[in-house]
């Protein structure tokens, strides 16, 4: 069996899984509870690693592999910047916002914010809202179709265009058919998926580069290859700071924090963060070694967020390679299901005037996930860019305009309608403007001024409870 060939026929099989798992949460899938957050009885392991798979995806497998191998050693924080994001959110986002939800009824991010102020301001706080949800994910939706389509690509001989829509047309089945549940049981097939690939591919580069003492020296060889970021003085410090904030921007994102609204019950909350922080620590771990052995083993140069590729191509029989390679393009696209869902719900439950009430309200939601799709594959297409900035760029304008106002509520210190629309608006607007405008180390300011800004309106107008 030839490499295209293994590849072809583990896409088959595990396509037709996910379109069977759709099918079967189809059955399941009654109205907008459970279209959207499973009717709240989420069990511990699918909760923990459909969570953990929608917040990393392609940007965990192939930017932090390849940022390992272009940095070096610096890219090392990564590793503290995304497992702090894991802590705060398990450990204290997650009981309180499974246990405030079910008090309010809320099924999406949105509307909780909403909730927790005055009436008079709530719809204004939702249509906010609901534009940076739509606009941040279609971008992000964007990056994976991308990364789906890059390895579609270059594994079986495509054109960039059918391999994109080959991707995101698959996703779109599922999500269409089960909603939630659909995206949950196959983020959590996905999620699997990563931790093996995680495991084996690290494993069989370190074995290629000959032990440690090999790779440390190898490390060594290689300084002043690639994008050195600043490692010393107030540029270092810029940077690693930069680095430390993307873990401050995960309890802002709205298809992450759902998980923990949707688990059944405290027990499984428990059993969940356990599973979690697990896994976060074998993928991201893995990845470091992965990219940065790909830096000692591939010094005649190779393109970064290739890495994971370049090594299974390599390293392994061409059977092997193309299991490997295919589990992995399944894997990458493990976040564009969830943020679909979100992006749905953002005009079918919290635009005012939404049909929420209304018998056709799930077929709205399915058409929503169906326009969305379409909007980022096209600019997918037209407009790509490296996965590493464009997912970079979405997560912090979502934690900047969500996060804050988030923790604060989860506190008991919400701020009012007015405090938490211009917290939203300010978080959100600055992300944008630096990041088009401003380029610090380690993108320092766009990760840290928007959210500390964020944070200060919505203490400063607190509301009356």
């Amino acid at each position: 069996m030839t490499r295209i060939q293994a590849i072809a026929l583990t896409l088959i099989i595990y396509k037709v899984v996910l379109v069977l798992i759709g099918l079967w949460a189809s059955r399941r899938t009654r109205d907008n509870s459970d279209f959207f957050l499973g009717g709240r009885q989420m069990g511990a392991t699918v909760a923990a690693i459909s969570a953990s798979a929608s917040s990393s995806s392609a940007w965990t497998l192939l930017s932090v592999s390849g940022m390992a191998c272009l940095w070096g050693l610096p890219a090392l924080w990564l590793f503290p910047a995304t497992l702090t994001g894991f802590l705060i959110n398990w450990l204290w986002v997650g009981p309180r916002l499974r246990a405030r939800s079910r008090e309010t009824g809320s099924i999406t991010l949105s509307g909780f914010l909403a909730d927790s102020v005055e009436p008079e301001g709530r719809a204004a706080v939702l249509r906010l809202a609901s534009g940076i949800v739509l606009f941040c994910f279609v971008f992000y939706i964007a990056s994976q179709f991308q990364a789906a389509g890059h390895a579609f690509a270059a594994s079986l001989d495509l054109g960039m265009t059918t391999s994109v829509l080959i991707g995101a047309g698959i996703i779109v089945i599922y999500t269409m058919l089960g909603g939630f549940w659909a995206a949950s049981v196959t983020d959590t097939l996905q999620g699997l998926v990563m931790a093996a690939t995680a495991i084996v591919l690290p494993v069989v580069a370190f074995g290629a580069v000959g032990g440690w003492s090999e790779l440390v020296q190898g490390i060594e060889a290689s300084a002043g290859i690639g994008i050195q970021p600043p490692v010393a003085g107030i540029a270092g410090i810029g940077f690693v700071l930069g680095t430390l904030g993307i873990g401050l921007g995960y309890p802002g994102q709205p298809h992450v924090v759902n998980r923990f609204m949707a688990l059944r019950d405290e027990q499984a909350l428990a059993r969940g963060r356990v599973i979690a922080i697990a896994w976060a620590v074998v993928i991201y771990a893995g990845m470091l070694l992965l990219g940065l052995c790909g830096r000692v083993l591939f010094a005649d140069g190779v393109e970064p967020e290739r890495v994971l590729f370049e090594v299974a191509d390599r390293l392994m029989s061409p059977v092997a390679a193309g299991v490997v390679t295919a589990a992995v393009l399944s894997a990458v696209m493990s976040t564009a299901d969830s943020q679909l869902l979100v992006a749905g719900s953002a005009v079918t439950q919290d635009l005012p005037g939404a049909t929420a009430g209304h018998a056709d309200s799930l077929r709205r939601s399915r058409v929503t996930v169906l326009l969305v799709s379409v909007l980022a594959v096209l600019l997918a297409l037209w407009l790509p860019d490296t996965i590493f900035n464009r997912v970079l760029f979405a997560w912090h304008a979502l934690g900047s305009a969500f996060g804050p106002s988030l923790v604060l509520c989860l506190a008991g210190r919400a701020p009012s309608a007015r405090g938490l629309f211009l917290s939203m608006a300010a978080g959100f607007g600055l992300t944008v403007a630096f990041n088009w405008f401003v380029d610090s180390p380690g993108d320092v300011v766009e990760r840290l001024v928007p959210l500390i800004t964020a944070f200060a309106i919505a203490w400063r107008m607190r509301g009356r409870g």
